[in-house]
């Protein structure tokens, strides 16, 4: 399904939050020079990549071994330490929340057989924070961690439809990046498919990110914050024989519902009921008016 998912070392926007002090903001550019691409690094390339001196990087890598969140193989080079791991394992919107959705996406899978995938929203982007491949469901290159635009993903458009409206404005206003000739990068159509999302309950994502695919996604629930998180199921896209957005949503739903009440919390949203516009596209079967027409 995603052709392209970032690391949070990736990220070019970080001047949103309050920057940190010169030793600190240091040694977070070291543990940030990490990536998918990039998870073991000598000494000259960590310098490279954080435009440090070798002297300061190699200053700094002293209390990061000794403290855990680096460690050094017998390459010599390093790599992110199981002390980081263990720290990030506390994030309520990360593996705790994993922990409780787990036994939930695992039935959604076994139910189906398709990939299942959970994420959250951080800033103008989503992180994934589960997904479970099915072998011979079509093939998707989102990983745990990685991040990804919220437009054109099933979990995105929950994720946005449900943000505060400074965040879709700011998501809208920016230049919306098209993956397929489906994707919908109008800003007007996307508030639309925005709306009758919290309408109905779930979001449709037909080939906007691979022409292969299709998701559906729905809201999960947590105590006093709206929506945390967004489930979805991710299908093969087959010519000829379309299977019907429509019908997986009930599925989604009952899942995102039980990760809800897991939570702590009665579930808000809407039963998947009918939508007045359909997210899919012109030529979906379904019989609803398209909502996905851009202009």
């Amino acid at each position: 399904m995603d052709t392209t998912v970032e690391s949070a070392s990736d990220r070019s926007d970080g001047g949103s939050r309050a920057a940190p002090g010169p030793v600190l903001g240091r040694a977070l550019r070291v543990l940030g020079a990490f990536s998918p691409a990039r998870p073991a690094l000598t000494l000259s390339e960590l310098s490279r990549s954080c435009g440090l001196p070798t002297s300061t990087v190699h200053r700094m890598l002293g209390p990061l071994l000794e403290w855990g969140a680096l460690e050094r193989g017998a390459d010599g080079r390093y790599r992110v330490g199981l002390r980081l791991w263990e720290l990030g394992a506390l994030a309520p919107r990360g593996p705790g929340l994993r922990e409780r959705a787990l036994p939930y996406l695992e039935d959604l899978f076994q139910s189906t057989g398709e990939n299942v995938q959970l994420a959250v929203r951080e800033g103008t982007e989503l992180v994934f924070v589960e997904r479970i491949r099915g072998t011979g469901a079509v093939p998707v290159l989102t990983r745990v961690g990685g991040r990804f635009a919220m437009t054109a993903t099933g979990v995105g458009l929950v994720l946005l439809a449900h943000a505060p409206r400074e965040v879709q404005d700011e998501v809208l206003a920016g230049p919306v990046r098209r993956f397929t000739e489906r994707t919908l990068t109008d800003p007007q159509a996307l508030r639309r498919v925005l709306g009758d999302i919290r309408r109905v309950g779930y979001a449709v994502s037909d080939r906007q990110v691979t022409m292969d695919a299709l998701s559906v996604a729905a809201p999960v629930y947590g105590p006093g914050e709206g929506v945390v998180a967004a489930v979805s199921l991710v299908v093969r896209h087959c010519e000829g024989h379309p299977r019907s957005p429509h019908l997986l949503a009930p599925l989604v739903c009952t899942t995102a519902r039980a990760i809800t009440r897991a939570l702590g919390t009665q579930p808000t949203a809407p039963p998947a009921r009918e939508a007045t516009q359909c997210m899919v596209g012109e030529d979906c079967t379904c019989g609803v008016p398209s909502a996905t027409r851009e202009g």
